[in-house]
């Protein structure tokens, strides 16, 4: 026992000692394994700028306002890439030109640094996501609000939609694509 003491005692093990700890550390912090086993469920509904939509003015009387609900730009089935992933995209408008994506229905899996990206790529279903989205032209939209569920992504004002044929939940830590849809205008 006193020997196994006076090893471990040594400036040389105890530097490598911490070395190893430092390692486990870092690889936690990069990895963040626990998210495969953590999920995170959103259920947001459609933006009030959205979904209250109206055909008439607001000063009209109510009898002649009808709910118009938004306007369907276009929509997507997600495929899983580099994790299982399913849902539907859809782009929708409000009258008053307020555009949002619409995931609904995801279920993927939970990550480290996962945004939403709209790309100019082609979906490549033979692909399993590696380094498939980022050579092209991306509007990020921001992190994935959760890998489960339907949420709300505020596309920019001026965006020009026919730019763009996907959506990718994207990792930006480790540049693949957790899955992807293919959008096709309606």
């Amino acid at each position: 026992m006193n020997r196994v003491l006076r090893v471990l005692r040594r400036p040389v093990v105890i530097a490598a000692m911490v070395i190893v700890l430092l390692a486990v550390a870092a690889g936690l912090f990069w990895f963040q394994p626990w998210k495969l086993w953590v999920d995170d469920t959103v259920q947001e509904d459609l933006p009030a700028a959205v979904a209250s939509d109206t055909s008439a003015p607001a000063d009209a009387p109510a009898a002649s306002r009808s709910p118009a609900g938004p306007r369907t730009l276009a929509t997507g089935k997600l495929i899983s890439q580099e994790h299982a992933t399913s849902g539907t995209v859809r782009i929708l408008q409000g009258a008053d030109g307020f555009r949002v994506l619409r995931l609904e229905g995801l279920d993927t899996s939970n990550g480290p640094d996962l945004h939403v990206w709209i790309t100019d790529a082609p979906v490549e279903r033979d692909k399993d996501g590696w380094h498939v989205f980022d050579d092209g032209a991306y509007e990020n939209l921001g992190e994935l609000k959760g890998n489960k569920g339907s949420q709300n992504y505020r596309l920019p004002p001026d965006i020009d939609l026919a730019r763009y044929k996907s959506v990718s939940i994207w990792c930006d830590r480790f540049d693949v694509s957790f899955g992807a849809a293919e959008i096709t205008r309606t």
